[in-house]
C-alpha cells in the first residue's frame, strides 16, 4: 500500500489520484496517518458509497419505516430473528456466492 504526505498529496494531486487508482493510497500528516484514498471500483464492494451517494427523495422514510415494521414483528412475535452465528454464517455464504458469480 502507498503511503503519501498530505503536502505531497495537494502538491502532486494527479498523481495521488493515478496512484488511488490502482491502490490504496494511506495520507500522512506529522509523519501519523490521517486518511486513505481509494478507488470508486475499490469503494464499490463496501458501504461507504451508501454513506455518500444521493439516495432517491423519501428514501430515509422508507427505511426507518421498514425498519420500524419489523422490529414491531419481531417484538410481537410474528417474525423470528436467527442467531447472531447463523445470521452471519448465512451472510457470509451470500457474499461468497455473490463474489463467485462475478468472478465467472
Amino acid at each position: 500500500m502507498k503511503t503519501m504526505t498530505a503536502r505531497d498529496a495537494k502538491n502532486r494531486f494527479g498523481e495521488f489520484l493515478d496512484a488511488a487508482r490502482r491502490e490504496p493510497v494511506i495520507v500522512t500528516k506529522n509523519n501519523r496517518p490521517v486518511g486513505i484514498m481509494i478507488s470508486i471500483e475499490d469503494a464499490a464492494d463496501t458501504l461507504i458509497l451508501e454513506m455518500f451517494m444521493e439516495k432517491e427523495p423519501g428514501y430515509e422514510e422508507w427505511l426507518v419505516s421498514k425498519v420500524g415494521s419489523t422490529l414491531a414483528r419481531v417484538n410481537a412475535g410474528s417474525t423470528g430473528m436467527l442467531p447472531h452465528a447463523e445470521a452471519v454464517a448465512s451472510l457470509k455464504a451470500r457474499i461468497e456466492a455473490k463474489l463467485a458469480r462475478k468472478a465467472q
